[in-house]
């Protein structure tokens, strides 16, 4: 075995092959996610995904190379997101509020819970070496939010005293958790708790007598 220099991304294939490939990882992330790994086996996903067994092994040839393209697809997924423009690089509290209030008014969270963490929690109780994969993607996702924590310092809307990857940790944790708790009570208000609370910190660095102080907060 050797996921380590297995080519990690399709961009050597054709366009058919890319698209196969894409199948593949989409409902290998929606087996894992709802049956786990270990009950994932060669035939559902070909049943799932509509491809042969040749194609699967020509794809993947081992379980641990397809789980750790599952999870390149899913955190980049995750990531993009995050990434867009749609939350303006987190530079300012309210974009922090509007983050969480997309997956507040997400009526699907509560039920869904975090991709990425719902494969995570999945993953790491097997023997699979892919914890670094795993390690990698929930850096790279912290490093958005301390990125903008940082720009929001450089830009005077938290103070210098604030420490952005703390900071950070502590916003992607409420999520984690939050999404968790909602899942287990089958209702939103733990993950808005925590969102919430994870905000109302961050604002505390917040320099007073600025337009942040004035404005109240939309409801979450």
């Amino acid at each position: 075995m050797e996921a380590a220099t297995e080519p990690r991304g399709p961009q050597k294939l054709t366009n058919k092959g890319q698209a196969t490939r894409a199948r593949i990882l989409e409902h290998a992330a929606e087996l894992i996610y709802t049956k786990g790994v270990h009950a994932t086996n060669n035939e559902q996903l070909r049943r799932a995904a509509g491809i042969s067994g040749s194609q699967l092994n020509h794809y993947f040839p081992t379980k641990e190379s397809l789980v750790l393209a599952v999870i390149e697809w899913q955190a980049e997924r995750v990531l993009a997101f995050h990434r867009s423009e749609r939350f303006t690089r987190f530079e300012s509290l309210d974009s922090l509020r509007e983050w969480a209030g997309f997956y507040l008014a997400y009526e699907r969270s509560y039920q869904e819970g975090c991709s990425l963490g719902s494969l995570a929690a999945e993953i790491i109780k097997t023997d699979l070496d892919v914890r670094t994969e795993l390690a990698n993607s929930f850096e790279q996702w912290r490093d958005i939010f301390r990125d903008g924590l940082e720009r929001m310092q450089g830009l005077g809307r938290i103070s210098a005293e604030a420490d952005p990857t703390r900071l950070a940790y502590l916003l992607l944790s409420a999520f984690q958790g939050g999404m968790l708790l909602a899942q287990v009570a089958r209702d939103i208000a733990p993950l808005k708790a925590a969102l919430q609370a994870a905000i109302d910190h961050v604002q505390t660095f917040a320099p007073p007598l600025t337009s942040q102080d004035h404005d109240p907060p939309p409801p979450y």
